[in-house]
């Protein structure tokens, strides 16, 4: 396994999305063709499958020095009502667009912090969202909160609302990593939210850990997943650290990289927690994720309904996901569009009637073949494909771009079908960059991505 690492540890896309964002053409982009392709997919959309929202709340008390998200530092929280009235605003922008009434299957609220917003302000996000919607068939909202200042009002609040799934943000209980990263969170905080949450009647509990982080030891690593086992949360989320201290205004320059666990480390800590996550019943979903057999995202996972996007894996097969709130990015299937980065921009724009767009990406019919390519590798760990997606000179740099795979037996080939082996598993970003036209075809020198494993 290590030669293996040492071999596929190289720079490589998260793949929530094809073509990557490094990748767009923001030539072909433009505010009329994201609208209209935005239009198109709302009209050919299925009414019982609906649309789903992803809401950015950027701001935080305190810098997480792990954290690579879009975010805003702050304590003063006069900053709640004016944000949340620009994310309204936005809404609204969106909504004059749509022929008919949308009907709402999925919120995710993302940060940042949500539970930064006092409870009585995402109230007033949800029902003026809800306004002018109404519900889908199956409906799944959900938030992230953090165990230090996720309170009893804000689960309740937002469970009266209809959210049946919370996502608490743990990362490590090991205080000299704690400290490391600036997150620190005792166990009883973590207990305390998560009791709160299944005795309101919270569908699904999902605990994030972080593997890779700097100070990790594999001593460390298994009491942190012992004390989670502990509370039972319906899905655990077991992510890479993603270290890309180069980008511009990210917090990660609060260790030194000689502190991060090397490579062969970073794989037996993610190796140790996932024996330890089946040991005790939980199935590996996709990448990185885990969940128990009762909770949803094992039965989409079982029925072949399992979805990525910008939010992650998913339960819902929504062809429009509109993206609100600063650098939020939304995904109609035929194109990207993502928001500006920068929060009083963004409020400036909608403050006179703009949609505050930054860039984006039509897709081509090529984009969208090898789209679902990726998609069927990350969520069924198989994929099959025809002649003219490949055709026979692309097909011969195909397979030689697999052979080393085959080699090394982590997948099969044959007659165009591709199986991931389960030893392949660990190295499913490096497979589905052998089909990724876009940075195949790029000659940039620029550092885009973290290491895949």
């Amino acid at each position: 396994m290590s030669q293996l690492i040492q071999k596929y540890n190289v720079p490589g896309p998260r793949y929530t999305s094809y073509p990557t964002v490094p990748f767009w053409d923001n030539n072909t982009y433009s505010e009329d063709a994201w609208l209209n392709s935005l239009q198109n997919t709302f009209r050919q959309t299925d009414t019982t499958e609906g649309i789903s929202l992803y809401i950015h709340l950027p701001y935080c008390e305190s810098l997480c020095t792990f954290c690579g998200c879009n975010k805003r530092i702050t304590k003063n929280h006069e900053v709640e009502a004016v944000y949340i009235k620009a994310v309204l605003k936005e809404w609204k922008l969106y909504r004059a667009l749509f022929s008919e009434q949308p009907r709402i299957a999925e919120i995710h609220l993302g940060g940042g912090t949500p539970s930064f917003f006092a409870p009585q302000m995402l109230q007033m996000l949800i029902e003026g969202i809800l306004e002018d919607a109404t519900f889908a068939d199956t409906i799944e909202f959900g938030f992230e909160g953090h165990p230090n200042n996720t309170s009893y009002e804000h689960l309740q609040t937002l469970y009266n609302l209809g959210f049946r799934r919370v996502s608490f943000g743990v990362q490590d209980y090991d205080p000299i990593v704690q400290k490391a990263i600036h997150r620190i969170q005792p166990f009883a905080h973590v207990k305390q939210v998560t009791e709160w949450s299944r005795a309101i009647g919270y569908e699904s509990i999902s605990h994030d850990l972080v593997f890779g982080l700097p100070f990790q030891t594999l001593a460390g690593i298994e009491d942190t997943i012992l004390k989670t086992i502990e509370l039972r949360p319906d899905r655990i989320a077991f992510y890479s650290y993603a270290h890309v201290p180069w980008i511009k205004g990210n917090g990660q320059r609060g260790f030194r990289d000689e502190d991060l666990p090397v490579a062969t480390l970073k794989r037996e800590l993610y190796e140790k927690g996932r024996a330890l996550f089946e040991k005790h019943g939980y199935v590996e979903i996709g990448m990185d994720h885990f969940a128990l057999p009762s909770d949803s995202l094992y039965k989409a996972m079982e029925t072949g309904k399992l979805n990525r996007n910008f939010m992650g894996y998913t339960t819902t097969q929504s062809k429009v996901l509109l993206g609100l709130g600063v650098s939020s990015i939304s995904d109609v299937w035929t194109a990207f569009s993502q928001n500006v980065k920068d929060i009083d921009t963004y409020q400036e724009m909608l403050g006179n009637g703009q949609f505050p767009l930054h860039r984006g990406h039509i897709l081509t019919e090529e984009d969208i073949a090898i789209r679902q390519q990726i998609l069927n590798i990350i969520c069924r760990f198989e994929t099959a494909w025809n002649e003219t997606l490949f055709p026979l000179e692309e097909s011969y740099a195909l397979n030689e771009r697999l052979a080393t795979f085959i080699e090394d037996k982590l997948i099969e080939l044959s007659d165009n079908k591709l199986v991931v082996l389960p030893e392949g598993r660990p190295f499913v970003r490096n497979i589905c960059m052998a089909f990724d036209k876009r940075m195949l075809a790029s000659e940039t020198t620029q550092r885009l991505f973290s290491q895949t494993v």
